[in-house]
């Protein structure tokens, strides 16, 4: 509890600054005083997200080996990779945040990806039926991932580790080829019948293959670049116009 204040009084003004741009260093912080506690919070904060991507990496690994051991018989060595957007965004988020830096290239692909996918899932479960028990393993363990998922991409947000721009759109176009080279490896070498919907759509009767969500994921992208953009812009301006009043 005691780092509870110095996160509430830090963070608020370090946010604001970066949502109008202030993105240096020298910029985001007032005083000595601010940058020590800046100091403190940021490294509690970070310590929480390495947890949190170990947590990640052991329900997505659990998940995966549940999938192996309950759901093949004989055991399919295949079924140890991941072959669904959510899973493999579960896996390549958590060894972004255990090996990665703050502001990675990672996050500016799986940020969107997971709040989508994890947020869809966490309220509209389809898998949460495939076994009368809520603990039978391959249930819970996915629902896990899946929250997980969803925590940290907003954590990532909240807490500043990100800062989603423009600058960076090139990012969702690396990951998404990313994506797909690794459904057609999936596929071709390892002799899976279908992998990140390359074949099948995510939902049946509609034309949701891979190809169709990854333009629709693009479209949105961009889309949410050019309101958080429009919207510094208009912050910035507005607080240059309240900054000259206050001079006259």
């Amino acid at each position: 509890m005691k780092y509870l204040k110095p996160i509430n009084e830090i963070w608020g003004p370090v946010l604001k600054r970066d949502l109008l741009g202030e993105t240096r260093e020298e910029d985001k912080f007032r005083s000595k005083e601010e940058l020590q506690k800046y100091i403190k919070s940021e490294k509690t904060i970070n310590i929480i997200l390495k947890a949190l991507g170990g947590a990640l990496l052991f329900s997505i690994l659990l998940n995966r080996f549940s999938l192996f051991y309950f759901k093949s018989n004989p055991h399919d060595p295949k079924l140890l990779l991941p072959d669904s957007y959510c899973g493999l965004t579960s896996l390549v988020l958590s060894l972004a945040v255990l090996l990665g830096k703050k502001d990675n290239y990672a996050y500016h692909f799986l940020w969107l990806i997971g709040i989508l996918g994890g947020g869809i899932t966490v309220f509209y479960p389809d898998f949460i039926g495939q076994d009368q028990s809520f603990f039978y393993l391959p249930t819970i363990s996915g629902l896990l991932h899946h929250s997980i998922t969803l925590y940290i991409c907003v954590y990532l947000i909240v807490f500043n580790f990100i800062h989603i721009t423009y600058k960076k759109w090139y990012c969702a176009l690396i990951g998404i080829s990313f994506y797909m080279t690794y459904a057609i490896y999936l596929i071709t070498l390892v002799g899976l019948d279908d992998a990140l919907h390359i074949f099948t759509p995510l939902l049946s009767g509609t034309p949701l293959y891979a190809w169709f969500i990854s333009i629709v994921y693009a479209a949105l992208y961009a889309l949410i670049l050019l309101v958080i953009e429009l919207t510094r812009k208009h912050l910035k301006k507005k607080t240059q116009s309240d900054q000259e009043l206050e001079t006259k």
